[in-house]
Order: C-alpha cells, then sequence, then structure tokens
C-alpha cells in the first residue's frame, strides 16, 4: 500500500513594499484553491510569503522594522487562510517573520509553521542558519540584513508526523548545509518542505551570479538523495524592488531526480503526486544509517585532526 501526499509548490512572483499584507493573502487564497483543484494534499508557500524582503534594507526604527513582523499566527489579515484551508481540507507550509515574547523577553525569528488540513498548526520551525550580514554595508547594492533583525532559531531541525509520513521543515539557506538534511535524516524525514528568497546577484561573491540556479538544484538534489527523502523547494521570484530573485521552485523525489518545478517568476504553481514509500528503497539500502553510518569514526577522524565536534554530532 502506497502513501500518496499530492503537493502543491505555490510559487509567488515578487511582493513590493507598497503591497498590503491582505493583498499578499488574496494571492496565497487563490494559489491555495487552485491546488485544491488539483485534489493537492497540501501547498508549499515560499519564505518571509507576507511582505517583501525586508532585510534588504538598512533600518534603526524598531517600529519600522517591526512592521513587517507577525505578532500572533494567525492574525486578523492571515486567519482567511487558515479557515479556507480547513474549508476545503488542504494544508499548508507557511513562511514569515514571528515577533514573540518568550520569559519576558521579545524575540524575533524567521519562521516557518505546517498547517495540517482542519486549518491547525501541527509544526513550527525558526531558521537557524541566518545568511548576510549584521551592520549597513552601504557597499552592496542591497543590504541581506538577516543577522541584524532574526535571532538563530532555537526549534532545532526537529520533524512532525503529518499527512501519513514524517515531516521536516527548513528554511533559505539552511538548504546549503548538509547538516540540515542529516539531522532530519537522523529521524526518518520523508519530506522536507522549505521556501526560500534567493537573489540572484551574491554581493561579496559576484562569481556565483551565473551559477545561481545551478547551486539551489544542487544543494537539494544532493539533501534528497543522501537522505532518502523528498525535497519541495519554493521560491519568491521576479524583480522585488529592484533585486531579481531566482525562483526556481522544485519538487525532487528521494531519488535526487526533480519531478516537478516552476517555469516562471511569477505567481505558479507545480504539483507532484509524492509516494512517500519511495523513500524506503533508500533509506533500507545504500543509506540504512544504521548498518553503513560510522559516526565513531567521524569523531576519530576530526579528532586527530584537531577538531572537536560539537556534543550533538559526537556519536
Amino acid at each position: 500500500m502506497t502513501r500518496i501526499v499530492k503537493v502543491g509548490a505555490a510559487q509567488l512572483g515578487p511582493i513590493q513594499r507598497s503591497d498590503s499584507r491582505a493583498s499578499v493573502v488574496q494571492r496565497l487564497l487563490e494559489l491555495l484553491r487552485e491546488a485544491h483543484a488539483m485534489a493537492c494534499d497540501v501547498v508549499v508557500f515560499p519564505e518571509l510569503a507576507l511582505t517583501t524582503f525586508f532585510p534588504r534594507w538598512y533600518m534603526e526604527d524598531q517600529a519600522e522594522i517591526d512592521s513587517f513582523f507577525e505578532h500572533e499566527m494567525p492574525g486578523p489579515v492571515t486567519r482567511p487562510l487558515f479557515e479556507e484551508a480547513a474549508k476545503l481540507g488542504i494544508g499548508f507550509y507557511l513562511g514569515y517573520a514571528e515577533l514573540t515574547v518568550e520569559e519576558g523577553k521579545t524575540r524575533r525569528f524567521n519562521t516557518s509553521i505546517l498547517v495540517d488540513k482542519q486549518g491547525r498548526i501541527v509544526g513550527k520551525y525558526r531558521k537557524i542558519h541566518l545568511p548576510g550580514h549584521a551592520e549597513h554595508e552601504p557597499w552592496r547594492r542591497f543590504q541581506h540584513l538577516e543577522k541584524r533583525y532574526f535571532e538563530t532559531g532555537n526549534l532545532g531541525f526537529n520533524v512532525t508526523r503529518a499527512y501519513g509520513g514524517i515531516i521536516g521543515m527548513c528554511i533559505c539557506n539552511d538548504r546549503r548545509w548538509p547538516e540540515t538534511y542529516r539531522v532530519m535524516g537522523l529521524q526518518g524525514v520523508e519530506m522536507i518542505m522549505l521556501g526560500y528568497n534567493t537573489p540572484v546577484h551574491n554581493p561579496p561573491a559576484p562569481v556565483h551570479d551565473n551559477l545561481s540556479h545551478f547551486h539551489n538544484q544542487l544543494v537539494m538534489q544532493s539533501g534528497a538523495y543522501q537522505n532518502g527523502t523528498w525535497v519541495i523547494g519554493v521560491a519568491k521570484s521576479g524583480c522585488e524592488e529592484g533585486c531579481d530573485m531566482i525562483g526556481n521552485s522544485l519538487i525532487i523525489a528521494p531519488s535526487g531526480e526533480t519531478i516537478g518545478a516552476c517555469t516562471t517568476l511569477g505567481d505558479e504553481l507545480a504539483v507532484a503526486r509524492c509516494d512517500l514509500d519511495l523513500c524506503n528503497s533508500y533509506k533500507e539500502s545504500v543509506f540504512n544509517f544504521a548498518r553503513h553510518r560510522e559516526p565513531q569514526h567521524y569523531k576519530m577522524i576530526v579528532e586527530r585532526k584537531g577538531v572537536i565536534l560539537p556534543p550533538e554530532q559526537a556519536e
């Protein structure tokens, strides 16, 4: 018996700074309804899907910065998305900027949530690998101030049992780091959902610009194959406030093969029928961690070279 999850990769075109959240939610609703019409079980939206990518501006006014954050989820503007999902019986992954109070301290994270078919939040992730810089760098064509506006995520790379399988989440730059996939792979992950906002131009390394699509696909395909998992990578794309973003939203099988993709730089839905049982042939053979993985030797090798693994990796 197969375990099929029909997934919609809901790419967004640019969101300008003047666009209201309400107008963006209407775009998300249109994609959600389109996915429902195609019998999807779940829709994956991009990173920071409710606003323009605000870390490209240097701001000092905290009130201005906080205007890009969600103080509750769902809130008054986003609630229609949850209600429509419950009405249609379809779930979603959503990325947004989260402002919360924990232990009396105001905290800000780059966050994603997993919502089930009843409109309930069943999983939350906070971005760990924050790229960019913390201080104003005026030589750049645009800023990338995630390290200024967000804290490093504090929830780890956990997995959630949902949609008949084991689901993981990550965000944007996380996809470039093998540890992201491996930590979830060690928990048996069968589908990783991730959203991103990736510019074509990389100011510190412009020689990489013409490889941006290749690198995007490379890391997700390798992560999928080496951990025997589906990977659903969904972009915000197009020219947003003068910054070109790559798009290139992909649905990747546990074999590492791309089986679905968006081909434009606008709002677009790519759909694929994902059999979670396809993960088994990789998890039980080439990447059978219990049989073939040798973490004790990794520790030995790095200690010989004078490198000390952090406790969670020093198995």
